[in-house]
Order: C-alpha cells, then sequence, then structure tokens
C-alpha cells in the first residue's frame, strides 16, 4: 500500500513539475501574440493615416500644376497649346494638361477623349481614376480638375503617381486608395477579378481635402504566419525559462522530503 502512496505521490509531483514548467511557456506565448495583435493593429491605424498624408502631398503637386495652367482655360486652343506642352515637359508627373470652358473639355496635350474629361467636369468630382484610352489602354490614369469662373483645368498623371506612395509601407499590410468605385493598391487595380484580401486589422481613413478613402488590413492568415514565426524565435528561451521553473520546483520538493525522512528518523 504504501509504495502505490509512494507512486502516487510521484506521479503528482511529475505532474506538478510538468504544469510550472509549462507556465512560463504558456503565458509568454499568450503575451507574444498578444503584444502582436496590437502592433498589427496600431500599424494599420497609423498607415493609413500616413498613406492619406503622402497621397494627399501627391495631389497637392497636381493641384499647383493645375493653378499654373488655369489663366490658359477660356483662350483659343491654338494660342495656347505649345505653352500646355512646355508645362507637361517640365514635370515628369504629368501625363497630359486638358482646358474646360463651360464644364466642356475643349483643349488637350494628347489625344484623349474630350468627352470623358468633359463628364468628369460635370460630374462635380475633383479626382477619379480614368482607364486609359488607345495605347494607353493597360494604363490606370488620374485625373485632378481644378475650375474656376466657368473655366478650368484637368491635369491627368498615371496613377503609378499615387501606387508610388503606397509602396512606401512595405510593412505586410496592404493598402488600398478608392476613388467611389475604382481603387488601386500596390499591385493591382479595380480592373482585376478580386480585391485584396485586408481581413485581419481592417483601418480606415478618409481624405478631407480630396474625399477618397485609404483602406488598409492585413491578408487572411497573415496573423498566425507571424505568430508562429514569432512563436519559433522565442520558443527556446521560454522553454530554458520552464526548465530552470521546474528545476527550481524539483529541488525544493526534494528538500522537503529529504526533510521529512530526516524529522521521521529523528522521532524514529
Amino acid at each position: 500500500m504504501s509504495k502505490i502512496m509512494h507512486a502516487g505521490r510521484s506521479l503528482l509531483e511529475l505532474l506538478l513539475l510538468i504544469a510550472l514548467g509549462l507556465v512560463p511557456v504558456v503565458s509568454g506565448l499568450l503575451v507574444m501574440v498578444f503584444q502582436l495583435e496590437t502592433k498589427l493593429a496600431e500599424n494599420a491605424n497609423i498607415s493609413v493615416q500616413e498613406a492619406v498624408f503622402s497621397v494627399d502631398q501627391a495631389l497637392d503637386r497636381m493641384h499647383e500644376t493645375a493653378l499654373q495652367a488655369l489663366p490658359f482655360a477660356g483662350k483659343p486652343c491654338n494660342d495656347v497649346i505649345g505653352k500646355l506642352q512646355d508645362q507637361v515637359a517640365g514635370r515628369s508627373m504629368v501625363r497630359s494638361l486638358s482646358l474646360v470652358k463651360g464644364n466642356q473639355a475643349y483643349c488637350s496635350t494628347t489625344s484623349d477623349s474630350l468627352t470623358d474629361l468633359s463628364a468628369l467636369a460635370l460630374s462635380g468630382r475633383q479626382v477619379e481614376l480614368a482607364y486609359g484610352a488607345g495605347a494607353a489602354t493597360n494604363k490606370l490614369l488620374v485625373n485632378f480638375y481644378l475650375g474656376g469662373n466657368d473655366n478650368g483645368v484637368i491635369v491627368t498623371a498615371y496613377a503609378m503617381q499615387l501606387r508610388n506612395e503606397l509602396d512606401a509601407f512595405q510593412d505586410g499590410l496592404t493598402l488600398l486608395l478608392e476613388f467611389g468605385d475604382r481603387y488601386i493598391w500596390s499591385h493591382g487595380d479595380s480592373r482585376d477579378r478580386q480585391r485584396p484580401s485586408q481581413s485581419e486589422f481592417t483601418a480606415n481613413a478618409h481624405s478631407v481635402k480630396y474625399g477618397y478613402e485609404v483602406k488598409g488590413g492585413y491578408a487572411q492568415g497573415y496573423t498566425a504566419r507571424e505568430a508562429r514565426q514569432s512563436m519559433l524565435q522565442i520558443l527556446p528561451s521560454l522553454m530554458l525559462v520552464g526548465i530552470v521553473t521546474g528545476s527550481i520546483v524539483y529541488l525544493t520538493l526534494f528538500r522537503a522530503r529529504v526533510g521529512r525522512r530526516g524529522t521521521a528518523a529523528n522521532h524514529a
């Protein structure tokens, strides 16, 4: 009977050692996951705000170009087309300049559809994503409209300018820049069959200046992959702490057992 009790007590001590050794491992992993999730959520919120700031700056440059060309709006195309072409040549980010009079585009430095450009002037929007025509059909464009005194200017640039702003955030977060029903992201745009996955730690930010939205989020499964990678990095250290903890408890139990035996021998 004493052997059974001794075996049972030994088993309980072993289970206790295992449980106590696992405490720092489990608690360490839980803290790691909590810190990772907090970091990802914070990064998503900060990044969408910073992306709005960066894209606003890019659109500000288009606004400055439009301001310089606005005095030509309303004048005969033949009189000002040379000056418009000079402005386009002097700004690498600008693809074309178009003049608007009475909400109708009538002069452009390229052969783009004046009807499509007029639609922007009539829409009341300031910025839109547009699909290129002719040789540029595979290009996504950005049209920026600036009006004044029944005249206006439309500045057209390749959307790559905006994509470059999004590419600056290379930390696993997927940022999507949305103008109405059209959007662009680092590896595609609204002509793709499927939007990019942003299901984890999603965050949104709105541009007060230009009315677009920046949507950020991590792809499905990203958090799990990051957690596994972090786990592999810290697990050896946590295991070592668990072994040390178990060893300390074992030595404590061993000394207590020896002390009880010594006391029992003295009484005997």
